[in-house]
């Protein structure tokens, strides 16, 4: 009884780390390619697997760019939660700073989160798993405005400042003629003239 509960576990633990290992070369994949450019071959051939042993983690294309989507995303809440966890006093400038950083140096993330954003295509279950990753996120924003509002709608705030934060970086994080650090640098120039609108 005790040999087939272990021989189970590591059955679970070796599905699993090959379900990680197909999730990160997604995540390299997609972050090199639009999502409609992507094959699950593509996918395969990175992982250095056959395409075929994909479909038995994944049904279809979709839900595996939504885990690699949201496994990147698991650490941006984290982080942020963090931040805030760290400072009972924290400023929005602070988050902000740390927020444009973070998508400066997430750039697969940043990539999978803006296709999402700005291309649609996913079945409403897909778009549905996005967007509670999305809440998750809202509601680390959320606890910085309820601290920084009294009376307002927080959540609006925190859907007004997600967007800010994102339209800087879509708009800069290619600026021509700038290099990295010029450019990060202008962004968090932005978000700290931004960040201070909201506290208002």
């Amino acid at each position: 009884m005790v040999k087939s509960d272990s021989f189970s576990k590591l059955k679970e633990q070796e599905r699993e780390a090959r379900r990680d290992h197909i999730i990160g070369a997604a995540e390299r994949v997609f972050s090199t390619k639009t999502f409609n450019a992507v094959t699950v071959r593509d996918i395969a051939k990175e992982a250095g697997i056959s395409h075929a042993l994909i479909y038995r983690y994944f049904p279809d294309q979709q839900s595996l760019f939504v885990e690699a989507c949201m496994r990147r995303g698991a650490k941006i809440v984290e982080f942020i939660g963090k931040l805030i966890d760290d400072d009972n006093n924290i400023k929005i400038e602070k988050v902000t700073y740390h927020f444009i950083k973070f998508l400066a140096d997430n750039d697969q993330y940043f990539r999978m989160m803006t296709h999402f954003m700005l291309d649609g295509s996913l079945s409403a279950k897909m778009i549905e798993r996005l967007n509670e990753g999305e809440r998750v996120l809202l509601d680390q924003f959320d606890r910085i405005f309820a601290k920084m509002s009294s009376g307002k709608n927080v959540r609006m705030l925190s859907h007004a400042y997600f967007a800010a934060m994102n339209g800087i970086v879509i708009t800069f994080r290619n600026y021509p003629g700038r290099s990295r650090e010029e450019v990060l640098n202008h962004m968090q120039a932005l978000g700290t003239i931004i960040s201070a609108k909201f506290k208002q």
